[in-house]
Formats: structure tokens, sequence, C-alpha cells
């Protein structure tokens, strides 16, 4: 919960950032910002997604074991390859 605000709160600080740096004309905290922004929203996305599976995994436990042995299974047979 507290990891979804922190991402929000650099995806601010980020955009701050940047308009900071179109204001003074300043690459380099044009481009920190913007990666910064970035960043924030995938590791949010990031961390949606988890809660997501997460919460399948939790209501369908058989289903999870099941993707996960497949999973594991096709990764088997690719690195056990020659």
């Amino acid at each position: 919960m507290f990891g979804k605000v922190e991402d929000k709160a650099n995806e601010v600080a980020g955009t701050v950032e940047e308009a900071f740096g179109k204001a003074t004309d300043a690459p380099q905290h044009q481009v920190c910002g913007a990666a910064r922004k970035y960043a924030s929203q995938a590791s949010y996305a990031a961390r949606g997604v988890t809660e997501s599976v997460k919460t399948q995994v939790e209501s369908n436990p058989l289903t999870g074991v099941a993707i996960a042995a497949a999973v594991g299974i096709v990764f088997g047979f690719l690195l056990g390859r020659k």
C-alpha cells in the first residue's frame, strides 16, 4: 500500500523536475525528471499486476499451481535443450 503512495509521490516529483528543466532550459533536469516519472509509473503498474496475480492465486490456488508447473516445464524444456 505504501509502495503505491511512494510511486505516485516520485511520479509527481519527476513531473515537477521535468517542468523545472523545461522552464530553466536545463536538459539534465528534463531527462532526470522524465526518467524518474516513467520509472515510477512502471513501478506502480508492476505493483498493480503483482497484487492482481496474488489475489487470483489466493482465490484459485490450484490454478496457480497448474500455471506455475506449466511455466516450469516450458523453462525446463528450453534450458535443457542442447
